[in-house]
Parts: structure tokens; C-alpha cells; sequence
């Protein structure tokens, strides 16, 4: 997970590009940031939605095949 003082930098950063501009090093800096972001959002996002369960109003399990073959793979759920 990436920690609240990079969190707080991506933000730093992204005001100071609105109001006066990066430097070189800064922008490299900004991407880098990004980057670690976007990936730690995505590995969080697959997790929950690799164990989530879909279930019709009817309570039946409609979950696409295709999730429960990886949950399957992953032992997340009994299936």
C-alpha cells in the first residue's frame, strides 16, 4: 500500500504544476509517483473483485465463469 507521505507528494506536486510549473526532476518524480499509485489501485481492485460473488435477486449465483475459474485457481472460494 502506498504510504500518506507519497500520497501527499502526488498531491503536492499536482498543485504546484497547476500554479507554477515542474521542473524536469520534479515531473520524473510526479510519474514515478503515478506509476506506484496506479499499480498498488490496480493490485487492490483485482483483489476485491477476484473475491467477490454475484448473486441474482433471486439469490442465485451468477458469478461469470470466468471469476470463479480464477477464484477457484486461487482458493478464494469453494466452488
Amino acid at each position: 500500500m502506498i504510504s500518506d507521505e507519497k500520497i501527499n507528494r502526488i498531491n503536492e506536486l499536482a498543485n504546484k504544476k497547476k500554479t507554477e510549473g515542474l521542473t524536469d526532476k520534479e515531473q520524473n518524480e510526479q510519474d514515478t509517483l503515478r506509476k506506484e499509485y496506479l499499480q498498488d489501485f490496480r493490485g487492490g481492485m483485482r483483489k476485491h473483485i477476484e473475491g467477490m460473488k454475484v448473486v441474482d435477486p433471486d439469490g442465485k449465483d451468477v458469478t461469470p465463469e470466468k471469476l470463479k475459474k480464477i477464484q477457484k485457481k486461487k482458493g478464494l472460494h469453494d466452488r
